[in-house]
């Protein structure tokens, strides 16, 4: 996956393009506080909830937004974890990412994997719809002593 990493700031005149592979570079690098600035404060965030699984909660603001990938990076191992992107499509405010993700949780030691989804919408430059859709099953099982 090739991403661009621009230190700019979002700003109304930025494109969906920009700020969703700024996003994708904030979270690879693991930089909470870059995907704070580009996470709008309140944030339309849908990621089925999953009890077992301490990383996938409710999430409405930026800041709360921005620390799952933190909160991942705690629960799972940073070496097994794997994503491509197959598909990365921009739509005027939308973008939408398919591929596959796959990881290992810490604590058991059990690896999940599978295709995903992400809907994304940018607004004003910054990101106010994050849905991600992905293996649940395989996530839950692999959090399950």
């Amino acid at each position: 996956m090739s991403v661009k990493v621009s230190s700019a700031k979002p700003t109304s005149d930025v494109s969906t393009r920009t700020v969703v592979e700024e996003f994708l570079a904030a979270r690879l690098a693991g930089d909470t506080g870059r995907l704070t600035e580009i996470f709008a404060d309140e944030v339309d965030w849908v990621l089925a909830e999953n009890p077992g699984v301490p990383w996938i909660r409710p999430r409405s603001t930026g800041a709360e937004c921005a620390a799952q990938g933190a909160e991942l990076a705690e629960y799972t191992v940073p070496e097994d974890a794997r994503a491509s992107v197959d598909v990365f499509l921009v739509d005027g405010k939308d973008a939408v990412l398919t591929g596959y993700l796959a990881g290992t949780v810490r604590a058991t030691g059990k690896s999940f994997e599978g295709p995903f989804a992400l809907r994304l919408t940018v607004e004003g430059g910054r990101i106010t719809r994050h849905h991600l859709y992905e293996n649940s099953l395989s996530i839950a099982e692999a959090c399950t002593p």
